[in-house]
């Protein structure tokens, strides 16, 4: 029976989320250690359900250009909590986590808007679009979030296709981080494959909570913040990320 609705799938984001970030924390640096490797393996929830949601919001939404705009907003602030949080130049100064997940999802949205909502000419088109796409490459898992939104995006209704066509994404994620990132990391990503059977329990109703959406939208820098000031106060100014 199908009996978690969108505000259950975000609730257990949100749980998912605050355990991987505060094991970093804890255990900085991925390490090989087992209980980090575990907690971060409940991480691996987070960004799956993010890109199934923000899919469905753009096809949903009845106002596509005021969604946009406030993932645009949510994406600046995001921005400079997530490198706080890790001790980050605000400025991307390396080629891989220089910003948080949400610049992302502001890509992909915009992607889905060029392709589905204007009238344009298709080389400029797709010009435009693998642009954007590279764009993101810099961020928190980087262009691959954005092409797992729109392949999501284009299965609606077909878990099944969603995740193949997510996976083989995540696969390269996956195997790039593992050579130029770290060995921990990468193995670790490709446990988003575990957010499968949860997306099966999916009713398709939004939950009674309306404000549950506007708790995302501020819980995501506020916890970030939070985890910087404890890092500052536990570690001083070092980054916790790939030591």
């Amino acid at each position: 029976m199908k009996k978690l609705n969108a505000n259950h799938l975000k609730l257990i984001a949100i749980i998912a989320m605050t355990i991987d970030h505060f094991t970093d924390l804890i255990y900085p640096g991925f390490p090989a250690n087992p209980i980090a490797i575990g907690l971060h393996i409940i991480g691996r929830l987070t960004a799956p359900i993010m890109w199934f949601f923000v899919s469905e919001g753009f096809f949903y939404t009845h106002n596509v250009k005021k969604y946009m705009f406030r993932l645009f907003i949510f994406a600046i602030i995001s921005h400079f909590a997530y490198c706080f949080a890790f001790n980050i130049s605000y400025i991307p100064n390396s080629l891989f986590n220089q910003s948080s997940v949400m610049y992302p999802l502001f890509i992909a949205v915009l992607v889905l808007y060029i392709n589905e909502k204007t009238n344009m000419n298709n080389i400029l088109k797709h010009i435009l679009v693998l642009i954007l796409v590279w764009s993101a490459f810099p961020a928190n898992w980087s262009s691959i979030a954005v092409l797992s939104v729109i392949g999501m995006y284009y299965n609606r209704g077909d878990l099944e296709k969603q995740m193949k066509a997510v996976m083989p994404w995540v696969l390269v994620y996956g195997i790039v981080s593992f050579f130029f990132v770290n060995k921990i990391h990468g193995i670790i990503e490709v446990f988003v494959i575990l957010v499968y059977p949860l997306l099966k329990l999916y009713n398709g109703e939004k939950g009674k909570c309306k404000w549950m959406k506007w708790f995302f939208y501020i819980y995501y820098p506020l916890h970030l913040i939070i985890l910087g000031i404890l890092r500052v106060i536990i570690y001083g100014n070092v980054p916790l990320l790939f030591n």
